[in-house]
């Protein structure tokens, strides 16, 4: 199928119109938090009291990076429910770009391993399938600008680093991380850049998180305060099966939450493994939150979406479906508050160790040559293809 000069693929096609009918069921309960959004840019741009700088001094409760303030700004001259509805039309619609993007990089990682382009749409279009929901319920129900952004930027970076882009890889993660802070655990992706490269690829990163944060942090010193904003522990919290019955959120666990989150991505890309980063990270994440919001579970998702992808190459994405399950149909179907945290605790461990500790089969060809590298690609018939056809087999 084409749109003017451009192929369109059939699962892209299924995904579209699987996201719309998601879309059309949670529209009816949508935008839930965009007034933490909106709030934000008004404070942000001073439009109201106690803003500018001193946003997250006086604020506490926003826990929302800089730049999805800037972005939530971009629908601030619409009238509230028209603002509202096209902010969601654009987060769903990165959600399907974010497939696409995905696609390709598990193209270009697997380039020159004999890859058959007709199972990797295949093996998209069912992790996919899997990962629209949840995404729809960070988008569409809640509208969690600041999450939906950093989990795009993060994929941006993920392509990236595929490409062998060391800088767009240090920028893709700084945007991340000034869209949401807990996206601080995707930064062991920038220990996958090469060597000689990644001195100036965490130099952007960092610089770029610097220049987004230290101006509240150096005007108003009370900023540093709003690190400790707690929220309730909630009955079904996987915290409670490690003995922490505080009634909010103790002053450890987000620092514990980043640490295991980095933790764990760095010995994953020391065994090889760094399409498991953002898995992990986001496992890290749900195990030690004290909350257990269901569209907190669309990083994790993401995180499968991306090792079904790109580090693993079974044509069915059991994990991606075994997380959905878990993690969105327990909340649905188990009515025991410890029973799901038990089944969140365990989804995390054990999909953990797999991902670490599995053995994996190294594809024939050696993995992963950079895109850059080559006009062609072997192809499902071991002949070679045009280059556009080596990405395009998934392209939108």
């Amino acid at each position: 199928m084409w749109i003017g000069r451009y192929p369109v693929r059939w699962h892209i096609v299924l995904l579209t119109l699987w996201t719309a009918a998601w879309f059309v069921v949670a529209e009816r309960h949508a935008a839930v938090s965009w007034h933490y959004l909106r709030e934000g840019q008004q404070l942000l741009f001073e439009q109201a009291s106690g803003g500018g700088l001193a946003l997250y001094a006086n604020h506490p409760e926003l826990q929302i990076g800089p730049v999805s303030f800037l972005v939530a700004g971009l629908f601030a001259p619409f009238p509230l429910a028209v603002g509202e509805k096209l902010a969601d039309a654009f987060m769903s619609g990165l959600g399907l770009y974010m497939l696409v993007l995905i696609g390709r990089a598990a193209a270009d990682h697997n380039r020159g391993t004999g890859l058959n382009h007709k199972r990797l749409q295949q093996r998209v279009l069912i992790a996919g399938a899997a990962f629209i929901p949840m995404w729809v319920e960070v988008s569409v129900r809640f509208a969690h600008l600041d999450d939906v952004l950093a989990l795009f930027f993060t994929t941006l970076a993920v392509r990236a680093l595929v490409r062998g882009n060391a800088t767009a890889v240090g920028v893709f993660l700084a945007l991340a991380v000034d869209s949401k802070p807990w996206a601080v655990g995707f930064l062991p992706l920038l220990l996958a850049v090469p060597r000689p490269a990644r001195l100036r690829s965490a130099a952007w990163a960092f610089g770029l998180v610097a220049v987004a944060w230290l101006p509240f942090y150096l005007s108003h010193l009370e900023t540093l305060q709003a690190a400790r904003f707690a929220i309730p522990n909630q009955p079904a919290s996987s915290l409670r099966w490690f003995g922490v019955h505080d009634p909010v959120t103790p002053p450890w666990d987000r620092p514990a939450q980043m640490a295991l989150g980095v933790a764990l991505g760095v010995l994953a890309v020391r065994r090889n493994r760094w399409p498991a980063v953002v898995f992990l990270a986001a496992d890290a994440r749900i195990m030690l939150d004290p909350s257990v919001y269901t569209y907190y579970n669309a990083s994790v998702l993401l995180g499968t979406l991306i090792w079904d992808s790109i580090g693993q190459r079974r044509l069915v994405p059991w994990v991606s479906w075994i997380a959905l399950i878990s993690l969105y149909g327990g909340a649905l179907l188990i009515p025991s508050d410890s029973t799901r945290g038990l089944v969140r605790l365990a989804f995390c461990i054990g999909s953990a160790a797999y991902v670490l500790f599995w053995p994996q089969r190294e594809p024939r060809g050696g993995r992963g040559r950079r895109s850059g590298e080559g006009a062609g690609e072997e192809g499902p018939g071991g002949g070679r293809e045009p280059r556009d056809r080596a990405v395009g087999g998934v392209v939108l």
